[in-house]
């Protein structure tokens, strides 16, 4: 006997509710799993396409692990020290970045810059509170990035817990699938495979989107001769999954920067500006088009508030499952709006089919 509509969504919203409340009572025990769970699904496919090739799994796991780690020492030893002291030194030079724009402005601009004008007073306030506060601000943030995700996190249970689950991953859809209710095995199948192509179309794909352009920007930047292009870069790698928004603040801070460090030499920042019209170009027309294609079906803002919800609600840990659950709410939006569309209520009387009666019918 098949539930009703109203026993199904019922025992659902306890589904949901158990996971949100276990989500926000152990958000901090499940973030090692969470986070081996998103490498895991991540890598699956490199997986799948090394057993095609004639791989077993634990062999094809255990190449990519060994791959996976070999990448995060060297990004320990070389990259992340080095944006460590950039990101400390450009805070640090923030007070003479004002300085040399107040100078700016009050030979441009001089009655701006009057004692008593709000842009004066704007200025000094700012150059102040980063004077005194700036070392204290980039240490903090520094510190505080390193504590939520811990470093014995990191080194030991995120990789582990990424193996097993690699090791594991087929073996475990299979299991869940085999726990689906048999009356709807097929809609769940099939909401189940939207969602995981959203999610494979951005995460999957915009990851690969952001390492590249990122990579791009900070080396062509540091070639440019920017003083500190390895954090704009990254800056502008990280948050190219809005589109537009990377591009628009890495250029912004770049082309800022390059007017500080380079003012008179317009080709030099012709140069900074032109690296982000090639990344933009590239973007658009070669690297999403390929990786990520048209089928991923989140939008910017709705991303965003997932993003801001979560983060809010449950921390980093609500951070890392927004963007799979913004997924999965569109999907099941979806559905649910085409099984409205094809209903009577959304009809009407002109929609239904109609009835034909027989030639005897009606007559006294």
């Amino acid at each position: 006997m098949t539930l009703s509509v109203g026993v199904q969504a019922k025992y659902w919203g306890i589904a949901a509710a158990v996971f949100l409340l276990a989500l926000w009572v152990m958000g901090t025990v499940m973030l090692p799993f969470l986070m081996g769970g998103a490498i895991a699904y991540f890598l699956d496919p490199i997986a799948d396409r090394l057993e095609r090739a004639g791989l077993s799994r634990a062999a094809a796991t255990s190449i990519i692990s060994l791959g996976a780690m070999l990448i995060f020492v060297m990004l320990a030893l070389l990259v992340v020290p080095m944006l460590s002291r950039q990101l400390v030194a450009l805070v640090n030079d923030i007070p003479n970045i004002f300085a040399r724009l107040q100078g700016f402005l009050s030979a441009r601009f001089p009655q701006m810059l009057e004692p008593d004008s709000v842009v004066q007073q704007t200025l000094n306030s700012i150059g102040r509170t980063i004077q005194s506060k700036g070392g204290a601000l980039a240490s903090s943030v520094l510190s505080s990035a390193l504590s939520v995700i811990n470093a014995v996190v990191f080194i030991v249970v995120v990789p582990v817990v990424a193996f097993y689950m690699l090791l594991d991953w087929d073996r475990m859809v299979e299991r869940v699938d085999s726990w689906l209710p048999r009356d709807h095995q097929p809609t769940i199948r099939r909401l189940a495979t939207q969602i995981d192509t959203a999610l494979a179309g951005f995460v999957r794909g915009q990851v690969s989107v952001c390492l590249i352009l990122g990579t791009f920007y900070s080396i062509t930047l540091m070639l440019a001769g920017l003083n500190f292009g390895l954090i704009v870069g990254a800056i502008a790698g990280l948050i190219t999954f809005i589109p537009y928004v990377g591009a628009l603040i890495g250029g912004l801070l770049a082309i800022g920067l390059a007017l500080y460090q380079f003012w008179g030499d317009w080709v030099q920042i012709g140069i900074v500006a032109g690296i982000f019209a090639v990344g933009q170009f590239l973007e658009g027309n070669v690297i999403t088009p390929r990786l990520v294609g048209k089928s991923v079906g989140l939008h910017p803002l709705w991303l965003i508030f997932a993003l801001s919800a979560f983060g809010s609600l449950f921390g980093f840990t609500g951070m890392l499952i927004a963007v799979p659950v913004a997924a999965a709410i569109g999907v099941l939006v979806r559905f649910a709006l085409e099984r409205y569309m094809d209903s009577p209520l959304y009809k009407g009387l002109a929609g239904a089919p109609k009835v034909i009666l027989p030639k005897d019918q009606g007559r006294i």
